[in-house]
C-alpha cells in the first residue's frame, strides 16, 4: 500500500513521487545488557515513527550480541521487501557486504549510535571522541588537585564498537596530559560487566590495591562489575567514571560507588534517527535533520547528525536527569538509596 501524505506526516521535504510501495521500517538493536536499548532507544523510535506515519510497521530485532544473529535478521527484512532499515550493528566492522548488498537493491540503511561499515544512507549518534574527552576530563575532576600525581585504570568498551575506540582516544587525550600515568589497560569484548569486573580483580592483583588511585569504565554496565570488584577488595574512595547515565549507575552515584557518568539524551538521537527513516522511507529529504557529514571507513560524506552530551555528578543529577525527565527521583531513591538521597539534596 502506497503511503499518504495524511498518514505520514511531514518527516522531510519533497513529494511523494520515491515513496516506498510497501509500509514497513525495519529497527535492528544490538543487545540487551545495557539497559537503555529496550527501555529508552526501541520505544522511543516506535512511537516517533507511528506519529509521523500511523501506516508503518516497525519490524523489530534485537540480535542480542550475536553478529551472525544480526545479518540473518538484517537479510530477512530485505527479503520480506523493507526498504528502509534503522542498523545499531553489534559489529560495525562486519556489516558492510550486507549493508552493500542491501544498497544494491535499493534498501535505505540508516546507521544508529554506531557507524556501520558499508553504503550507509545516513548516520545519527553523538560526537563520541568529544565524549571520551568529557569522560576524562570527569576523571580528572573527581581526582581533584591530585590529579598530577594519580595512575589510572582503563576498562574500555568493547574492540568491535567503533564508538569504543573513539571514547578511547578522547579520553586518553585528555588523561595522558593530566595525569601520571595509565597503568593497566583493557579492552572488554561485548562490552560484559562480568569480564569488567574479572580484568579489574587482575589489575587489582597485578598493581595492588594502592597502585592506583583511579578508574575510567567506559559505561555505567561495566562500571558496576567494576564497582563490586573494588568493593570485595576493600577499596573505597577511589574514583569510578561511566557513561549512559544508566539508573544503576546514577543510584552509585548518590551512594558514593561511582563518582559520575555521561549524559547522553537518548530522545533527540531516537527521534532524529525516526525522523530520517520515515523520510526516506518517503523518498524524501533528510537534509534538515542530517546537517553534516562523517566517513567511515568504507564510506565518505555520509549525511549525519551528532549530539553533545553532559557529565552528571551527585551535584546536578537534579538539574540533569531529573529536570529532563529521564527518570523520576522515586525511582532513582528507592529504599535502598533513600538516605543516600537526602543527604545529595534529592526528596
Amino acid at each position: 500500500m502506497a503511503l499518504t501524505l495524511s498518514a505520514c506526516g511531514e518527516a522531510g521535504g519533497g513529494d511523494d513521487a520515491g515513496a516506498s510501495d510497501n509500509n514497513m521500517i525495519g529497527l535492528l538493536l544490538p543487545e540487551n545488557k545495557t539497559t537503555r536499548y529496550e527501555t529508552f532507544d526501541r520505544p522511543l523510535m516506535e512511537k516517533k515513527i507511528k506519529a509521523l506515519c500511523s501506516d508503518c510497521e516497525v519490524k523489530y530485532n534485537n540480535a542480542s550480541q550475536d553478529t551472525e544473529q544480526q545479518k540473518k535478521q538484517f537479510d530477512a527484512l530485505v527479503t520480506q521487501g523493507v526498504k528502509t532499515i534503522i542498523l545499531d550493528a553489534v559489529d560495525a566492522t562486519a556489516t558492510k557486504s550486507w549493508v552493500d548488498q542491501a544498497a544494491d537493491k535499493g534498501v535505505k540503511v540508516v546507521a544508529y549510535d554506531r557507524l556501520a561499515e558499508g553504503d550507509v544512507a545516513a548516520y545519527v549518534s553523538y560526537d563520541n571522541e568529544k565524549i571520551g574527552e568529557l569522560q576524562g576530563q570527569g576523571m580528572v575532576d573527581a581526582l581533584g588537585s591530585d590529579a598530577k600525581n594519580s595512575n589510572v585504570v582503563m576498562i574500555n568498551g568493547s574492540p568491535t564498537d567503533p564508538n569504543a575506540a573513539l571514547f578511547k582516544k578522547g579520553a586518553h587525550s585528555v588523561l595522558d596530559k593530566q595525569v601520571k600515568k595509565v597503568v593497566y589497560e583493557q579492552d572488554i569484548p561485548d562490552w560484559s560487566p562480568d569480564e569488567a569486573n574479572k580484568k579489574m580483580a587482575a589489575a587489582i592483583t597485578s598493581l595492588g590495591k594502592g597502585g592506583f588511585d583511579g578508574v575510567y569504565s567506559a559505561n555505567d554496565g561495566m562500571a558496576g562489575g567494576i564497582s563490586t570488584a573494588l568493593k570485595k577488595s576493600g577499596i573505597k574512595d577511589v574514583p569510578l567514571g561511566g557513561q549512559d547515565a544508566e539508573l544503576a549507575g546514577l543510584q552509585r552515584i548518590v551512594k558514593g560507588d561511582q563518582s559520575f557518568t555521561i549524559y547522553k539524551a537518548i530522545k533527540p538521537e531516537a527521534e532524529t534517527t525516526a525522523s530520517i527513516a520515515v523520510a526516506l522511507h518517503q523518498g524524501k529529504s533528510i537534509d534538515k535533520f542530517a546537517p553534516t557529514t562523517v566517513d567511515s571507513k568504507s564510506k565518505k560524506g555520509i549525511p549525519a547528525k551528532l549530539y553533545g552530551a553532559k557529565v552528571v555528578t551527585k551535584e546536578n543529577i537534579k538539574d540533569t536527569i531529573i529536570k529532563d525527565k529521564v527518570y523520576k527521583v522515586s525511582q532513582i531513591c528507592t529504599s535502598q538509596f533513600a538516605a543516600a538521597c537526602k543527604a545529595a539534596g534529592l526528596e
